[in-house]
């Protein structure tokens, strides 16, 4: 989200993470934003003013608070422990005195009972004098100009007196859908968003190591140029990076096994692989929606990456950043879990940017350019682990280790070719 809201002109001065390693990537990619590796929980709002270098005026409070608790029977759903965050999410804009918010949310919030929780919140908004937009709306990414179906809730408000936010309205519309939605262009496909990034299979580097230097290259298609910010348009209102285009990174290689590879290679396009429940991604399609795996207190797995659609492997997490729409300066944790977790709890920056734009105009903001590039930050903060990354920030160590007992026995390769083959000879047989 913070990329989007800076993309549409805004200055985000600071940011709250209480994962230590999240936060150092965000402090890489930001270098110019104050990150408060802590929890928000408690945080003191003059604390949060200073933080972000003493301001004075708040314009928007965006965030996307976990809420895990939909307890509904005998109390009331945003009282519930597990809902904290969301509380706390309440507490900081109220605090700061925000002109505007901006929660997100999955989308199971609008169904079925959790739309109590929903009111709830809505209420209590109105009760510290802000006005929310009704209805909300679930926005999907596919149709803000990203390769990617992700559904997810926005609520947006305001204080009493100010101008009201509309709903942005979409970009862009599904590439294999019937209707041509008021004659907008389509969605990039997947074979638009991924056929320029090198094949990391071609590089050995990419066994132990998630970058290599190959060259710099410049892609065919619109959205891929724009990845790559081979136009000055690509920046937005962005602060321009300056970064090493030859290098890619992010693409640190999954050594598949044979079997893996066959069953990948026989799967069609646009279905899921019956064994391993992967999507396999279609070229002329979208991604299914990018998932961040579990964490350490549930097994810390890997993010379950959708199958390329050429080449018999899951994507890279460059190639999920690019179904996301992260720009390839974006860099993310260099392990595989981190990176795909880094990637999959995020709003896709087009998403939150066309967000970002509808509250700008409600502010009558004016958005200009950033005259000065900006120099990324150290690239050794990408590699911290979580105990060196609290050591870094000066904090304890509040995310458990990576901790694969979750209870779950792998199996084996050839117990998995045994369901494979008889699930091929039930299809045969029916």
């Amino acid at each position: 989200m913070s990329l989007g809201f800076e993309q549409a002109g805004f200055d985000v001065a600071a940011a709250v993470e209480i994962d230590p390693v999240h936060a150092c990537a965000y402090r890489y990619n930001f270098p110019n934003c104050n990150v408060l590796a802590r929890s928000i929980v408690g945080l003191d709002a003059l604390d949060l003013k200073w933080g972000a270098g003493g301001i004075d005026r708040v314009d928007v409070v965006f965030g996307g608070a976990p809420c895990q608790g939909f307890s509904l029977i005998g109390h009331r759903a945003l009282d519930d422990p597990r809902n904290t965050l969301v509380r706390e999410f309440l507490r900081v804009v109220v605090e700061l005195q925000a002109s505007y918010f901006v929660f997100e949310n999955v989308k199971g919030l609008t169904v079925g009972q959790h739309v109590r929780f929903l009111n709830e919140l809505v209420e209590e908004f109105r009760d510290y004098g802000y006005q929310v937009l009704e209805p909300w709306r679930v926005l999907n990414a596919v149709e803000y100009g990203v390769p990617q179906s992700r559904e997810r809730l926005f609520l947006i408000g305001c204080r009493q007196g100010l101008v009201l936010p509309d709903y942005p309205r979409p970009k862009s519309r599904h590439p294999n859908s019937q209707c041509q939605l008021f004659g907008l262009p389509s969605a990039p496909t997947c074979a638009e968003a991924l056929s320029d990034v090198p094949d990391a299979e071609d590089y050995e580097e990419l066994d132990s190591d998630d970058e290599v230097l190959i060259g710099d290259w410049c892609p065919e298609t619109a959205y891929a140029r724009e990845m790559r910010c081979c136009t000055t348009d690509a920046w937005h209102y962005g602060q321009v990076r300056i970064w090493e285009r030859a290098i890619l990174t992010a693409s640190m290689r999954t050594n598949h096994t044979h079997i893996s590879r066959r069953r990948f290679l026989e799967t069609p396009p646009g279905t899921v692989e019956p064994i391993s429940r992967f999507y396999k991604l279609s070229p002329n399609g979208v991604s299914n929606t990018l998932r961040a795996g579990t964490d350490s207190a549930r097994g810390a797995f890997t993010s379950p990456r959708p199958i390329h659609y050429s080449a018999p492997r899951c994507v890279t997490v460059r190639e999920m950043a690019r179904l996301h729409g992260f720009p390839d300066w974006f860099r993310f944790h260099k392990t595989k879990w981190h990176g795909a977790r880094q990637i999959g709890n995020a709003v896709p920056p087009p998403l939150a940017r066309s967000v970002a734009e509808v509250v700008m105009d409600a502010l009558g903001g004016v958005p200009s350019h950033v005259a000065r590039p900006t120099q990324l930050g150290d690239p050794r903060v990408l590699a911290m682990g979580m105990a060196e990354a609290s050591h870094y920030w000066g904090v304890e160590r509040q995310i458990g280790r990576r901790d694969r007992k979750s209870g779950a026995k792998k199996r084996k390769q050839l117990e998995i070719e045994r369901e494979r083959v008889a699930l091929s000879e039930g299809y045969l047989g029916a």
